[in-house]
């Protein structure tokens, strides 16, 4: 028997039915009321106050662009790292799928190309659906637009508590404010421009924001590319990217894209030959996980991240630190920098070979920096930026000051001490008070007490070298050393040189004005790559509170230093050594070359900053005495054999501390400049060079030349040639060729006697070539602290 339906019950469903029906009536001719009508042709409170609303609200939208992803790139235009907040690469709607296109029109507003902003059909619609207990939603694609715009201003401001979601915090104001824009927008922007904006903007998954990076992400193909069942999975994506994700739900995923196609087909977009072989589709991902950050830099992380600092410690790119991240990280900037990857790949296979394994954890680093513009044409280390499973792994970088300037963080170690690899600066300063290389000084003199009477018009020399004041607790270092004795006897201040013999290096000095000295190594830029302390070890801070001295300067009025005690960045050495090469001009290092916003426009990059140095016959006189370094002297035991007499114009300084544990070669042709570093990296850098095994061989103490020797000599061999290797304008002949000369020995505590013959007048005529003999021998070794090492 059928059963009947109870009068009453149905009387009162259908009443129901009419109620709502009038309810979603009144509803919707507010809606459109306040949407299309002007508000002094609308009667009733209800009305007039939506519409008094309506009027209250911005009839602009301000289409910021979203956060779009940052690319730093090396100097041939190849990507070396991508920096972004969210995930995101902006692309052309020609530049989509029209899969994608039709796809996401389909499920999301089918009615896109007829609304003007807001379809009041649509709402008819859902609202009825949803009184009925079958909640639909109604927002066009320019709605969903102007919202994911919305939000994503905010982002940008930092103000992440301030988004709208829908159904979580969207009221109806809210949702009234967004169809005003939606209308807004239609006015101003074309269909289009509208679609575009939207698929570069909406979110898919918290890897992927637009439709570029989720094609690279869920297929790893781009938006241009996207098949028909590709396209329509990631259209139907949209309305639950975690409900419909194809790693994690497949199934849902699957359904939901056959909903899509289903759509397309209902729709004419596609024919059913294509919608049965889409569904016939099985869904398969291939992920790409995006790598983002310098951690993750196809080459040279240290170098980005090095770019990174330069660009956060920079007020042109925003007043705070974090408006500057807010730009650098969701800016979609093009970062062009001085990065040569032929050169990076080569320092890195140099640095890598160095130590092997390294179970040790010692340290090499490498840069190279261009004469006469300062770039930065590779910066290298041994370790890597994340941890590795039996590798060294280290974030700080080996290269570069601890503090900028302006002591703003680098994430650099500051160096390291550079020992012999600084007395080319006195040579300098013996140059340009006239006298000549030939001149032979008293290498036998070891003793330099307190009290000797140095010459420094600029202030008072501090320390000493006597082992019997030492013994009286005066605080001075060990009468001085060189490693070899052979070398304490009168030898020339060349031989002096390309031998590492300290106590040439103090022979000369005895001669000098120290504040000559500190006026040479000031200009070429030479400075302490860790900040000014005080007594107990603390950061010497300002009356402001300020850091004092982020990069102090080396004062080379302390004995220690004229053989290199001050710990110094390889970039720092390697700019300096560049001043030669550059006939005497000094150019700070630079990294970056150009850098766009999103929009194309420029924003403030470096340029070259050079500035006159030391006088260009004195950068021709060194050049002459450092080839002779390669030829005949301490860097002739470096292998593979590297020198002008071998290969082409090339000059080097070796340097080794006093406890071996700081090693390096710093050298130049006319077109590079290099410094290569061996040692320990850890800690204070205490550790001893010495009666250790590298790489599987045994060192008693390693030396400049053993280590550091073929990193500098492989890299240059292979890359200073793209660069330039012409030989080195010569210095003025009575530079080289004056009558040989000799100072006299004398008491400690008086002036040293001057030189035995004036310097010969000016020649005209050109200076010789550096020798073509082979090694003359040479000491080993180099001093810091009590500076008794050679180098």
């Amino acid at each position: 028997m059928a059963t009947r339906t109870n009068p009453l019950f149905d009387t009162v469903t259908t009443l129901g039915k009419i109620l709502v029906f009038l309810g979603v009536s009144a509803i919707c001719g507010v809606l459109v009321a306040g949407l299309l009508v002007p508000a002094a042709a609308v009667s009733g409170s209800a009305a007039s106050g939506s519409i008094e609303f309506f009027d209250t609200l911005p009839a602009e939208l301000k289409v910021d662009p979203p956060n779009q992803t940052t690319r730093i790139l090396a100097a041939d235009g190849s990507e070396i790292a991508s920096l972004y907040k969210e995930n995101r690469t902006k692309v052309s709607l020609d530049n989509i799928s029209p899969f994608m296109k039709e796809a996401v029109i389909a499920v999301e507003d089918s009615r896109f190309y007829e609304h003007g902003g807001v379809d009041t059909t649509g709402i008819l619609r859902a609202l009825v659906a949803t009184a009925r207990g079958n909640k639909q939603g109604a927002s066009t694609i320019t709605q969903q637009y102007v919202n994911n715009v919305l939000n994503a201003n905010l982002a940008a401001e930092g103000k992440d508590e301030d988004i709208k979601l829908n159904g979580v915090n969207k009221g109806v104001g809210d949702k009234l404010r967004e169809m005003k824009l939606a209308i807004a927008l239609e006015k101003e922007f074309s269909k289009d421009q509208i679609l575009e904006g939207y698929l570069n903007i909406v979110f898919f998954n918290v890897n992927a924001y637009g439709i570029e990076a989720a094609s690279r992400y869920f297929f790893s193909t781009s938006a241009k590319d996207l098949t028909l069942p590709q396209a329509a999975l990631l259209a139907g994506l949209v309305n639950s990217p975690s409900a419909f994700d194809p790693v994690t739900n497949p199934e849902n995923a699957k359904a939901r894209r056959d909903l899509v196609l289903s759509l397309m087909l209902s729709q004419n977009k596609i024919t059913q030959a294509e919608h049965d072989a889409a569904v016939a589709t099985p869904v398969e991902p291939v992920v790409t996980q995006p790598k983002q950050g310098c951690a993750y830099a196809s080459t040279a992380p240290y170098f980005c991240d090095y770019i990174l600092h330069l660009l956060e410690n920079n007020p042109a790119y925003g007043a705070t630190k974090e408006e500057r991240q807010r730009l650098i990280y969701g800016g979609g900037l093009t970062i062009t920098t001085t990065l040569d990857p032929a050169a990076q790949n080569v320092a890195q296979d140099q640095v890598n070979t160095a130590a092997g394994a390294n179970p040790d954890k010692w340290g090499a680093a490498m840069v190279t920096v261009q004469p006469g513009s300062g770039k930065i044409v590779s910066m290298a280390q041994n370790t890597s930026f994340l941890p590795a499973e039996g590798g060294f792994d280290s974030q700080v970088n080996f290269n570069v000051d601890k503090l900028d300037k302006d002591g703003n963080d680098l994430n650099g170690m500051g160096g390291a001490q550079p020992g012999s690899t600084m007395k080319p600066f006195t040579f300098a300063e013996w140059l340009n008070e006239g006298k000549t290389m030939n001149t032979v000084v008293n290498s036998a003199q070891r003793v330099y007490p307190l009290g000797f009477n140095w010459r420094n018009t600029c202030g008072q020399v501090t320390g000493g070298y006597s082992t019997a004041q030492k013994n009286q607790g005066l605080g001075t270092a060990d009468d001085l050393q060189n490693a070899e004795p052979q070398w304490y006897r009168p030898l020339s201040v060349l031989e002096g040189l390309y031998n590492s013999i300290n106590t040439v290096t103090f022979a000369s000095a005895a001669q000098l004005d120290f504040c000559g000295i500190q006026k040479v190594v000031d200009a070429v830029g030479l400075h302490s790559g860790l900040p000014e302390l005080d007594q107990n070890g603390n950061i010497v801070l300002d009356d402001a509170g300020n850091i004092a001295a982020p990069n102090p300067n080396i004062d080379m009025s302390t004995l220690a230093n004229l053989l290199g005690s001050t710990q110094t960045a390889p970039l720092t050495m390697a700019s300096a050594f560049a001043t030669f090469a550059n006939d005497g001009k000094y150019c700070e290092p630079i990294a970056i070359t150009g850098v766009k916003d999103q929009t194309g426009a420029d924003l403030p990059a470096q340029s070259a900053n050079c500035r006159d140095a030391i006088k260009p016959e004195v950068a021709r006189g060194v050049n002459y005495a450092l080839q002779e370094v390669m030829n005949r002297g301490s860097g002739s035991l470096i292998q593979p054999r590297l020198s002008t007499r071998t290969n082409f114009p090339i000059g080097a300084k070796t340097g080794t501390s006093n406890n071996n544990g700081s090693t390096w070669v710093v050298g130049h042709t006319t077109g590079l400049a290099t410094a290569a570093w061996f040692g320990d990296p850890l800690g204070a850098q205490q550790r001893p060079g010495q009666n250790i095994t590298v790489n599987g061989k045994f060192y008693q103490g390693i030396d400049g030349y053993m280590i550091a020797g073929p990193m500098f000599s492989n890299f240059m061999t292979q890359i200073a040639p793209n660069y330039g290797t012409e030989a080195f304008p010569a210095p003025p002949s009575n530079m080289i060729n004056g009558a040989p000369q000799r100072s006299v020995p004398t008491p400690a505590t008086q002036a040293p006697t001057p030189a035995t013959q004036a310097p010969a007048p000016a020649a005209t005529q050109p200076a010789p070539a550096p020798t073509t003999e082979g090694n003359n021998g040479n000491g080993n070794g180099n001093g810091n602290g009590n500076g008794n090492g050679n180098g």
